[in-house]
């Protein structure tokens, strides 16, 4: 890896959307099951599959959330900076419904990624999108402006000078929640317009952030957040959630709100969880697990049907 790109990654991973320990999975090595089909240099993804037997094409665009980040394996071949998973929701999706499935959604992607290469070798996502394209999902805007990631780490970091406190809310409060409508909701915009010049006529979904965490207590040391700063995480959350559908009705776009199947499947739920907590092993920290990324193919499916 050369020395730009991984300035690049591991910026990636501290903005992403908690992905706090990729630069650590890297690092060590990937296992068996990540690794198969990968290597260390980016490589470009697949072309898109044929449809010659009338079958409906679909893209996936998105950030880690969208890809899977953390559920094993990875898609054979697929650029290791993505951490592109074979079971995320669009392949989930794709299997159940019959769908040609583009995935090109990475790890750390911002809006702006759509249109410039996020890292060499991960052209713009929307060089996937054609005429052709029939079905998209879109999953993106936590990383703009390290809205989570910079959220999570800097009130991590505060945590352990008053856990039972809010000294993240204490102490940068609403600068944390500006951002989203000042920056995210006009970028999220921009980018669902590009998505329909590139995909004339598609159906097209923008599909929200779940829970990551409960209403006010949350579970620490599970979530290294103080007590009295969940409730800021939550805003933040509802804030995105927020101007995502603001953005997806402003733009003609079906939204697929998560926030309400996902209550009670938060990173503080133990075994109902859909969000790993940050104690989680390797990229899989503050992501969608398997049953994350099934519940979030679920409400896909049923917006499609629609």
């Amino acid at each position: 890896m050369d020395a730009r790109n991984r300035r690049r990654w591991f910026g990636t991973a501290i903005r992403g959307l908690g992905l706090l320990a990729v630069a650590a999975t890297l690092a060590t090595g990937c296992s068996g099951d990540d690794a198969a089909g990968s290597t260390g240099r980016a490589q470009a993804p697949a072309a898109a599959q044929t449809a010659d037997d009338g079958s409906t094409r679909y893209v996936n665009l998105g950030d880690s959330f969208s890809a899977g980040t953390g559920v094993r394996p990875l898609v054979e071949d697929s650029p290791i900076y993505c951490q592109r998973s074979s079971k995320n929701f669009a392949h989930i999706v794709a299997a159940e419904e019959n769908l040609a499935l583009t995935d090109v959604s990475c790890a750390g992607a911002e809006t702006a990624d759509f249109r410039a290469a996020q890292h060499e070798g991960v052209p713009p996502q929307l060089d996937a999108l054609g005429m052709d394209t029939d079905v998209v999902t879109v999953m993106i805007g936590g990383n703009d402006k390290r809205t989570y990631g910079r959220a999570i780490e800097l009130c991590s970091q505060a945590a352990d000078t008053n856990p039972l406190g809010s000294p993240c809310t204490d102490r940068y409060g609403q600068s944390l929640i500006e951002p989203v409508g000042k920056d995210i909701y006009p970028a999220i915009r921009a980018a669902l317009r590009d998505v329909k010049v590139k995909a004339l006529g598609a159906k097209i979904l923008l599909v929200g952030y779940p829970w990551l965490m409960p209403p006010t207590i949350g579970c620490y040391p599970e979530m290294k957040l103080a007590v009295g700063d969940v409730p800021m995480i939550r805003r933040l959350q509802t804030e995105l959630n927020d101007y995502g559908r603001r953005a997806a009705e402003d733009e003609g776009v079906r939204f697929v709100d998560m926030l309400p199947v996902s209550v009670g499947h938060d990173a503080c739920a133990g075994p109902q969880r859909w969000i790993e907590p940050m104690t989680a092993q390797g990229p899989a920290r503050v992501h969608p697990n398997e049953r994350g990324q099934e519940a979030i193919a679920e409400q896909v499916r049923k917006a499609l049907a629609n």
